[in-house]
């Protein structure tokens, strides 16, 4: 009988822990996901989600997000990965280790040099940024690749506090912004 309620004790225990476990989880995707959502209104005057634009081999290219920013236009490749992070600019393979798991996946750098490519090729007097944005829970612990950032990174490079100044450039953007709406499908 104590064998049956030590095993059931044990068994509630490992329960409650993949319950906790769980709900620790789903809020930190709400919260990371509010965090980004705050961090590109924050930069962005207009956004673009899932947009499809023409590439210049009469394909498409599919772009996460397209800001318009007083910097310009600003396309973000999300990546939403926990663990270190082991990857650099000449890697073809980026690696993932977190606590229960090792994982690899491709360099997203050069997709992301054909999606600015494509943007640039539709609005040629603007300037076109890419980033590939990793959300919190990733670390680059040997140092982080060209064009790649994190949430508070994203905001210090393309926030704007003189937010008089950043309406002007922005208004100097909209046609071009306008334009890309016309040449796209998929988004706005």
């Amino acid at each position: 009988m104590t064998q049956l309620l030590e095993s059931a004790s044990a068994t509630w225990m490992l329960g409650a822990i993949v319950l906790l476990l769980s709900a620790w989880l789903v809020y930190r995707r709400i919260v990371g996901r509010d965090h980004l959502r705050q961090v590109l209104n924050e930069i962005g005057y207009d956004r673009i989600d899932d947009l499809i634009v023409p590439d210049s081999d009469d394909g498409e290219i599919q772009i996460d997000y397209l800001l318009l920013t007083s910097h310009g236009l600003l396309i973000l490749h999300i990546k939403d990965v926990q663990g270190v992070v082991f990857g650099s600019d000449k890697m073809q393979d980026w690696t993932v280790i977190s606590e229960n798991r090792r994982y690899t996946f491709s360099n997203p750098q050069p997709a992301l040099y054909d999606r600015v490519a494509a943007v640039r090729q539709i609005v040629r007097q603007v300037p076109v940024e890419g980033r590939v944005l990793f959300l919190d829970g990733a670390e680059f612990t040997k140092g982080t690749p060209s064009m790649v950032c994190g949430l508070d990174e994203l905001l210090a490079e393309f926030g704007e506090k003189d937010k008089a100044a950043a309406q002007r450039k922005i208004e100097a953007f909209k046609p071009h912004w306008e334009l890309i709406q016309k040449k796209s499908h998929g988004g706005a």
